[in-house]
């Protein structure tokens, strides 16, 4: 732990920004690498439930030095509802995720989870009752587009795969949802790890009819999953507390270079034109939702304090 506050401790002397900005394209290298090292799991034979299960279980050990220190009742909150809805669309965002990844090029999973922030304004209209204009009602059109374009319905075959992609990227947006309404009360890490300890179990009762004994290279891959996976949560959960949808979000392309690379090195995976181009489309209508909503919200900070301001200065003449 000393090493690490030696090693970051520079890091931490940059602009906020650039701070969310470095975390951000560490989460998508270790995101890529973690996809990598669970199509090499399942290539070897282990069901995907097991891969999930195990996978938590590995990242709640990376978290054991964290609670020795800081004790278990950071984990106490009042909020243990939102805790369980956010983890009830986390687990099926990590199965559907895991099971895409496991059948999909890495490039073309990651290009169809791009579309988690057009699902993720869907739910603010159904869910919130947000109003949405035309700009980002066009902008969501554009991006169901570019999902078209790499899917390509009656062209090719749709695989399971493709909607298992689809599936994580709409349980993704649910999820992140909740992670943002949590952040207003719990701590990064809180949320993270309890996130985990109540997946465990929600994966252990699947797992337990699929069960296979791991050979000790199975389990060193699934080890090197967890800390990939809390260390990439970490940045990415950090990230966003730190500046804005509309800054960090841009840097999330990343994850489809290092994917397309990684697919490429190491399972000889080679993405079509197709999936390079609907993965930019709507990857700029994602984009372009996050600026919106970003402008929407500070008017919106901005309108409030006006009025805070107004009734403070009229308070005493009452």
């Amino acid at each position: 732990m000393v090493l690490l506050r030696v090693l970051i401790k520079p890091f931490l002397n940059f602009s906020p920004v650039l701070q969310a900005a470095g975390l951000m394209v560490f989460a998508c290298l270790v995101f890529s690498m973690m996809g990598g090292i669970i199509r090499y799991v399942s290539d070897s034979g282990m069901p995907v439930f097991q891969v999930v299960f195990l996978r938590n279980v590995a990242g709640i050990l990376f978290f054991l030095p964290w609670f020795f220190q800081a004790g278990l009742g950071v984990l106490k909150t009042d909020r243990i509802g939102a805790f369980g809805l956010r983890s009830m669309l986390g687990f099926a965002s990590m199965l559907s995720w895991f099971y895409a990844v496991s059948v999909l090029p890495l490039a073309d999973a990651v290009a169809l989870n791009f579309t988690a922030p057009i699902f993720g304004t869907i739910l603010a209209i159904v869910v919130l009752h947000e109003v949405v204009g035309i700009r980002r009602g066009v902008a969501m059109i554009v991006g169901f587009i570019g999902a078209m374009i790499i899917l390509r319905p009656g062209l090719t075959e749709l695989s399971v795969g493709s909607y298992s992609a689809i599936f994580s990227a709409i349980t993704m947006a649910g999820s992140m949802t909740m992670v943002k309404l949590l952040s207003r009360t719990e701590s990064t890490a809180a949320m993270v790890a309890l996130n985990q300890i109540l997946i465990i179990p929600m994966s252990l009762v699947p797992a337990i009819f699929v069960w296979q004994t791991p050979t000790i290279e199975q389990l060193i891959a699934i080890l090197v999953i967890g800390l990939l996976a809390t260390a990439g949560h970490l940045s990415f959960t950090k990230a966003y507390t730190l500046a804005d949808a509309s800054i960090v979000m841009p840097f999330d392309f990343f994850r489809l270079i290092f994917s397309a690379l990684i697919g490429f090195i190491f399972f000889m995976q080679e993405p079509d034109l197709f999936t390079y181009i609907g993965a930019a489309i709507i990857f700029a209508s994602s984009i372009y939702i996050a600026i919106r909503e970003a402008r929407v919200s500070n008017a919106q900070r901005k309108e409030i304090l006006a009025q805070t301001k107004a009734e403070t200065r009229s308070g005493p003449a009452k």
